[in-house]
């Protein structure tokens, strides 16, 4: 009896465990890219702060490759929104160049797949995982979110090209699921063997080529181009991360900021090379800067010598000069253990490039392309590198960031000028014993304080609200704080056609060769007809015929520095300036009221940087006939003036 009881409970036993099975992962309904974010544990952080408290957290990202095609270069978008500062990251790193890990990703940050970046499919792995899928544990500080409360991103996407990701659903509170499909409507160019990635586009490319390489060491060459017709560099910066203690042993072309072999006489590097002598070593920094050559290295046997190198960190928009709009450098790197054989190549990370007064430039993760070829200049077959990789770059605006340059407007009909916007290049957090308003709006100016530095300006501004019986605001507004400043002035306006005048301003010591300016005039560009002093003409942009570009003409496209006025003590420096009168025609553009706002542009650009333009326009008013209060008033201000 008891042994029949004992059979019963054990069948019912194993019927009740065969019958609970656990359900399926949610992968396991997934054709395509599976990502899963889990958050897996956190702590308080010292100090206390009640209002902005720390938190360690880690957390685990899964990247897994359902798909029937190969998953190449993942990349990974994270929308981190607590104030994230990154510790660290396994198997991955930040593909954006603009952070290294440590660092802050709060705004959100895209993961690359670093050492391996490409995830093959179950049919060509018989469904082994390891080669299928990989996984990122993430270590950081966030800011606020303690506990019950979970800290999670507000979002998780595939990034690749081709793919399109639904709105990420919830297991829980720890974890965010999506799946990612291939995009039945992407159109795709790949023209090369499926082994590599096809090329992309962009605004500034970065080839990373390996020419020779040896069991310890190897060459590469580094090609930077422009592509974007109004982007360009002065005095280009380009750093990256070495990521296997790599160190620069020599460069040809270009030149570490830093000469320093310190980190590696005292590091793992001394220790295996331990009979090279590090004297001639030129850098071991973990993330190196490397700077371009002036023009008289061009030639140099030891630094030069290199197609495109040696132009001063000047590279220039296709739409100026083509042949310059290219920069390229060699260099040595020696590689650590266990990389010592030829065929291990590990390019480095986390690219980002800058310039003087440009444009920002976001990187992506260097991605694995068919191998370029370089041309023989004798005519036979080009040589082929061993390996290549590609970054694309392409002109963004960091958040919070400030322009470096403005715009000043004014008109015939108006004697006063509409200045730059206060703060238009930012303000200096700490102000000091400066009393100045970071919000009132810049005051109006007369035309002969447009060459008078802002310090120089407070007079003259003061006493012409005083004339216009404009209110003077206390305290007074800060300065535009831009290097660089334009004013776009109208100059007449008739039946057949108009005419501006455009005057540059360099505030600075350093003076701009090659400069360019470009200008959309939404309205009013297809009337454009020529510059007087300028290099100037119509430039058609994503099909739109609505900008005009703009250069010194050859021999007069220096755009020289401030310099002291003819008597230092008393007078204000004067700044570098250039001019051009511009004629339109309305037999193109019927109906365009010039006046109204049609003959003001509604973007500007300098040497590709965008610009900060007037919140308002000049307008008529009362200033086409001068009453006879003006008149007075003008007088007066002659004898301020002449007091001053």
């Amino acid at each position: 009896m008891l042994s029949t009881l004992s059979l019963l409970l054990l069948l019912l036993l194993t019927t009740t465990i065969t019958t609970a099975q656990p359900p399926p992962p949610a992968s396991d309904s997934c054709n395509g890219i599976f990502l899963s974010y889990t958050y897996t544990s956190g702590s308080k952080l010292p100090p206390d702060q009640p209002t902005n408290q720390p938190y360690r957290f880690e957390s685990t990202l899964r990247i897994l490759n359902n798909a029937a095609e190969e998953l190449k270069s993942w990349r990974v978008f994270v929308g981190f929104q607590h104030d994230e500062y990154l510790v660290s990251a396994s198997n991955a790193v930040v593909a954006d160049g603009s952070v290294s890990i440590p660092g802050r990703v709060g705004n959100g940050t895209v993961f690359a797949g670093f050492p391996n970046a490409d995830l093959k499919t179950a049919i060509e792995t018989a469904g082994d995982v390891n080669q299928m899928s990989v996984r990122v544990d993430l270590v950081g500080t966030q800011f606020g979110v303690g506990a019950p409360d979970v800290p999670m991103p507000r979002n998780i996407s595939l990034v690749n090209d081709g793919f399109v990701c639904p709105r990420p659903t919830m297991q829980g509170t720890r974890v965010m699921n999506v799946c990612c499909t291939k995009d039945p409507n992407a159109v795709t160019n790949d023209t090369v063997a499926d082994e590599f990635l096809r090329r992309q586009t962009g605004d500034l490319t970065i080839m990373y080529d390996v020419i020779r390489t040896y069991e310890s060491s190897y060459w590469a060459e580094v090609t930077i181009e422009n592509h974007s017709p109004l982007g360009r560099l002065d005095n280009w910066n380009l750093t990256w991360d070495w990521m296997r203690d790599e160190f620069i042993n020599d460069i040809k072309g270009a030149h570490p900021y830093t000469r320093d072999s310190t980190q590696c006489i005292f590091g793992p590097q001394g220790a295996f090379y331990h009979k090279l002598d590090f004297s001639n070593v030129l850098n071991c920094e973990r993330r190196p800067t490397i700077i371009d050559l002036p023009l008289e290295m061009t030639n140099n046997t030891k630094w030069g010598m290199i197609p495109f190198c040696c132009r001063n960190g000047t590279i220039l928009a296709p739409t100026m000069d083509p042949s310059k709009s290219k920069s390229a450098f060699q260099l040595e790197v020696y590689k650590m253990p266990p990389d010592l054989n030829r065929s291990e190549l590990v390019p480095p990370q986390n690219f980002k490039i800058s310039g003087r007064l440009n444009p920002d430039y976001k990187c992506g993760p260097p991605v694995r392309v068919s191998p370029s070829v370089f041309p023989d200049p004798s005519g036979l077959p080009g040589s082929t590198a061993v390996s290549s990789w590609q970054v694309v770059c392409n002109i963004t605006q960091a958040k919070g960031s400030s322009p470096r340059c403005c715009v000043s407007f004014s008109a015939y009909f108006n004697e006063s000028i509409i200045p730059c916007p206060t703060c238009a290049c930012g303000c200096p957090s700490g102000t000091g014993s400066r009393t100045c308003s970071t919000t009132a709006p810049a005051m109006f100016l007369p035309a002969q304080a447009l060459l008078v530095p802002f310090e120089n300006r407070t007079a003259l501004s003061t006493a012409w609200a005083s004339i216009q019986r404009r209110t003077i605001p206390n305290p007074l507004p800060c300065g535009d704080n831009c290097g660089v400043s334009l004013n776009w002035h109208l100059l007449t306006d008739y039946r057949g056609g108009w005419t501006a005048r455009i005057t540059l301003f360099n505030w600075d010591e350093t003076s701009f060769a090659d400069w360019f300016v470009a200008m959309e005039m939404d309205k009013s560009a297809p009337g454009f007809e020529k510059a007087y002093s300028f290099n100037a003409s119509a430039l058609e942009l994503n099909g739109v015929n609505d900008t005009i570009f703009m250069q010194g003409l050859p021999g007069l496209n220096y755009l020289v520095g401030e310099v002291d006025g003819n008597n230092p003590k008393k007078d204000p420096r004067v700044p570098g300036k250039q001019q051009s009168v511009i004629s339109f025609t309305k037999k193109l553009t019927p109906g365009i009221n010039v006046a109204g706002g049609d003959g003001f542009p509604t973007k500007v650009f300098f040497n590709g940087e965008e610009c900060a333009l007037p919140r308002v326009l000049p307008t008529s008013g009362s200033f086409r006939v001068m009453s006879r209060a003006v008149v007075s008033g003008v007088v007066a201000f002659i004898i301020v003036v002449m007091l001053i």
